[in-house]
């Protein structure tokens, strides 16, 4: 069932204001419309009414494991035994190594070329790592210190300098929670990198290129100033970052982070711009745990402009890190994106406005935490 306590006072629809015996006038709220999103040139359908009807289909058990601070038996703990045989480092803050089993490898054949244009294939070659992101099995970085995620931030900046002078795309990304697929509950994320550029990074690459071309402005750069002044979709901001729920987000409380400064790649980050999104993902990691009261599920990363050595103007490109959670009306209630939405086009039923408010409501002080 909805939780109320954190729906009631956002979804309490006003009564439908008629105008005459058939015109209403337009509600967001309460209306279904199309939205657009510009960054992959398309539209979604919000259908806000649909957040009142009842729930009777599947609930996901709650994902709060009590885990310990270090488990021999978990391959991603220091000093573990992985199941290649490698044991990891004592390692105390973040620790990389390649992935036992990689969805891409650099030394494979290539697929036979073929001319046919309805059967094609293409070589694909890369290398894929995980990253972990705090030695303690029982951390998140909702619970990690400033200091302990700009360590983060550091080592993903490495990576992007080493894996970055060598493939066109890197993907930095985390799965947090059984919920978005997790194999394994110790705090980590996974860095692939690959020859070729993968299909949303490529529509991002041509859409933000066409509307530079037409404007002389980065698409991210416009759109961040709108959101800034209307201040609707808001979440939370500091000196270098704003965190918001975008215009066209699809899923129920997705959000962006933006720089302020525009920065093309994250390896271009300076001092201060590190710092201060430490800071910002360690508020919006809680506000999302706060919002439920669980440890929230999500599948995060980054997009920037594309590397490698034959990397060209990237001007139109702004750094942004996207967080995708599926929950929807509880901490056992999720978002499934299934049926008209695998067939046809997106839709969701909060309004982006409704979960910007209910997320900028939750404290930044983490829910364990005020009871110590």
């Amino acid at each position: 069932m909805i939780n109320h306590e954190v729906f009631d006072k956002h979804l309490n629809g006003q009564p439908r204001k008629l105008l005459g015996p058939t015109i209403m006038e337009f509600d967001s709220t309460e209306h279904q419309h199309l939205r657009f999103n510009p960054l992959k040139g398309e539209w979604i359908v919000v259908s806000p009414h649909r957040m009142k009807r009842p729930w009777a289909g599947q609930v996901e058990p709650a994902d709060e494991p009590d885990l310990p601070e270090w488990d021999p038996s978990n391959p991603l703990c220091p000093r573990a035994t992985r199941s290649n045989g490698e044991v990891n480092p004592d390692y105390c803050s973040t620790y990389v190594f390649t992935n036992d089993f990689p969805a891409l490898m650099e030394e494979v054949p290539h697929p036979p070329e073929d001319n046919d244009p309805l059967l094609r294939m293409a070589p694909a070659t890369g290398t894929c790592r995980v990253m972990c992101l705090h030695p303690m099995l029982n951390k998140t970085i909702s619970l990690m210190s400033s200091d302990e995620i700009e360590a983060v931030i550091d080592r993903w900046i490495e990576q992007m300098l080493d894996l970055g002078s060598r493939f066109k795309w890197v993907q930095i990304f985390e799965n947090k929670g059984q919920m978005m697929g997790c194999s394994n509950p110790h705090p980590h994320c996974q860095i692939w990198a690959s020859s070729f550029l993968p299909n949303e990074p490529q529509v991002k690459d041509a859409k933000q290129r066409a509307y530079f071309e037409q404007h002389g402005r980065p698409l991210l750069c416009d759109y961040l100033e709108k959101e800034l002044t209307r201040q609707e979709r808001l979440v939370c901001t500091n000196d270098e970052w704003v965190c918001l729920v975008p215009f066209w987000a699809v899923w129920p409380f997705e959000t962006m982070i933006l720089p302020r400064r525009k920065v093309t790649q994250l390896q271009n980050l300076d001092g201060s711009q590190r710092h201060f999104l430490a800071k910002i993902m360690k508020v919006i990691a809680t506000k999302y745990d706060n919002l439920f009261k669980t440890s929230f599920p999500y599948s995060m990363g980054w997009h920037g402009a594309p590397t490698g050595p034959e990397q060209g103007a990237d001007d139109h490109w702004t750094l942004h890190a996207i967080y995708l959670p599926p929950l929807l009306r509880s901490a056992t209630i999720r978002k499934f994106m299934v049926g008209y939405e695998l067939l046809a086009m997106p839709q969701r039923d909060l309004t982006q406005e409704q979960a910007a408010r209910i997320l900028r409501d939750q404290s930044e002080i983490h829910y364990k935490l005020k009871t110590l």
